[in-house]
């Protein structure tokens, strides 16, 4: 009997706690903590902001750009650098015909250069920049050796961005 009275004791303790917990939750307005998960989708590191901190204040003070992207294309063939223009003055040199601009990857140990090609010329665009458009070039990569995920260097006269990830 004893045994049989302490059962109970602890059913109704182990009831009486489940509904205190449902009935604060209830109470509370909010989901479930799983149901709370799932609405808050990815982690944060999992959405990384290419250019936080001192290097994306760096960019837009220094050189008036920001949004570098380094991507490959062409089934890998061409690797694509582009960026957005904030500041035309400062952004000048990444535009200049006379800047022999390459991309270097480190790990690879290659240094990409733009095509020229016959009756179009370079795969860069040289006009005058101007703020808020976007301007883009085209490195040759012949043969595969970068490819995504490879950490890069981008040269263009005195502009110099590295550590750029290949997307």
């Amino acid at each position: 009997m004893r045994t049989d009275g302490r059962l109970r004791l602890a059913g109704l303790l182990l009831a009486a706690l489940s509904g205190v917990s449902a009935q604060g939750a209830a109470a509370s307005g909010s989901p479930p903590t799983s149901a709370r998960a799932a609405e808050a989708g990815p982690p944060l590191s999992r959405l990384p902001d290419r250019f936080a901190g001192a290097a994306g204040r760096y960019y837009k003070a220094v050189w008036g750009i920001d949004s570098l992207v380094v991507k490959t294309a062409e089934s890998g063939q061409i690797i694509r650098f582009s960026w957005r223009v904030l500041d035309p003055d400062l952004a000048r040199v990444l535009n200049d015909k006379r800047a022999e601009p390459a991309l270097v990857d480190p790990s690879a140990g290659v240094s990409l250069v733009v095509p020229a090609i016959e009756q179009i010329g370079q795969l860069r665009q040289t006009a005058p920049p101007e703020a808020g458009k976007s301007y883009w070039m085209a490195f040759s990569n012949k043969g595969r050796l970068v490819k995504p995920g490879h950490r890069v260097n981008v040269v263009i006269g005195g502009f110099h961005a590295d550590g750029l990830v290949v997307d």
